[in-house]
């Protein structure tokens, strides 16, 4: 699922957006204007989402969502009150699209016998090197 996919099913609307003052760059700007933005997004009270969206969402998305069942992002990093709401509602999409893709499952596989083979004479050899660090001698007589 990509971004395209979720923006056309306008879940602009069930956004809830909050302001309040940054702690972010701005100098006296800082102690005036409200630029911190706040998106609560309600993953389980959300109409456009589907039953398995909203597990995968709750499952993947779990540090970001509280104990009522918002999802909150937060942007205080621009110096206007509407570029954070961009940047809050970009980031809203992209979490979103990445908690939707979902995983293939691993269908699982066995060693070939030339790589057994290969792993065995790796371990012979490192074998060898860690005797003669005992008795240089006993190596010397396995050889010959």
């Amino acid at each position: 699922m990509n971004k395209t996919d979720l923006k056309d099913r306008n879940i602009e609307s069930e956004m809830v957006f909050t302001a309040s003052r940054s702690s972010g760059p701005g100098g006296q700007n800082v102690n005036k204007v409200s630029t911190r933005v706040e998106l609560r997004f309600n993953v389980m009270k959300s109409l456009l989402l589907s039953d398995d969206e909203k597990q995968l969402i709750i499952k993947k998305l779990s540090r970001h969502i509280n104990s009522v069942g918002e999802l909150i992002i937060v942007s205080q990093s621009e110096r206007t009150q509407l570029k954070n709401k961009k940047k809050a509602i970009d980031k809203f999409f992209s979490l979103l699209s990445k908690a939707l893709i979902r995983k293939p499952t691993r269908i699982p596989t066995f060693p070939t016998e030339k790589s057994k083979e290969k792993r065995l004479q790796s371990k012979r050899i490192r074998s060898a090197i860690k005797r003669t660090r005992n008795n240089p001698e006993q190596l010397q007589a396995e050889q010959d």
